[in-house]
């Protein structure tokens, strides 16, 4: 029933950006009760924080399987999760929709990406170093951790105001992770 009234907000959100979703559409559209959507959620901030989960893991998930894919080529592996996650949010609708509705004057979803976006930097810090610690274990885990969690905050601004098409934004991300990654490497915990 949760993952229902996720599915129907993000459909609605889709449809008519964050501003256009109403509690007791989302229930409609779910086949609930108004109230069963408030006492899962308790209100619409709670909504949109699911909402931003489900497609956190989502994502994070995808940029898993890009990084594993490469093992431990760091460039390749960079690039490749880089790479997907810019053309994923560039033709994700629902990222979409969050940053027109921003663009429109409402940005109530716009903080779950920017200035509330612990759950994403986190999760993605997180696969980030997972994978990290997996191939360069013998890097000092200080500047590891901070690495990962600095190209995943870059990538994250790329999503928010994109500069650069996907290819070169990716490309110049990667050789920037392949530096920090390096460093970390050569300059080992002593």
């Amino acid at each position: 029933m949760r993952d229902e009234i996720v599915a129907a907000a993000r459909a609605q959100t889709i449809a008519a950006g964050w501003d256009g979703v109403r509690m007791g559409g989302v229930a409609r559209a779910a086949g609930v009760s108004r109230q069963t959507v408030y006492n899962e959620f308790g209100s619409k901030a709670g909504l949109a924080e699911a909402l931003a989960r489900r497609e956190v893991d989502r994502f994070v998930g995808e940029v898993r399987a890009a990084l594993d894919a490469h093992g431990a080529d760091v460039r390749a592996a960079a690039y490749a999760a880089i790479r997907h996650t810019l053309a994923a949010a560039a033709d994700n609708p629902l990222v979409k929709a969050i940053l027109t509705s921003a663009r429109g004057g409402s940005d109530e979803l716009l903080p779950y990406l920017t200035t509330r976006s612990e759950l994403v930097l986190a999760e993605s810090s997180a696969a980030l170093l997972e994978w990290a610690d997996r191939h360069l274990p013998e890097a000092d885990p200080t500047a590891r951790a901070f690495a990962a969690d600095t190209i995943v905050r870059l990538v994250v601004s790329h999503i928010v105001l994109p500069r650069s098409p996907v290819d070169e934004t990716a490309d110049e991300l990667a050789t920037l992770a392949l530096h920090l990654f390096h460093t970390a490497a050569t300059h080992p915990a002593g």
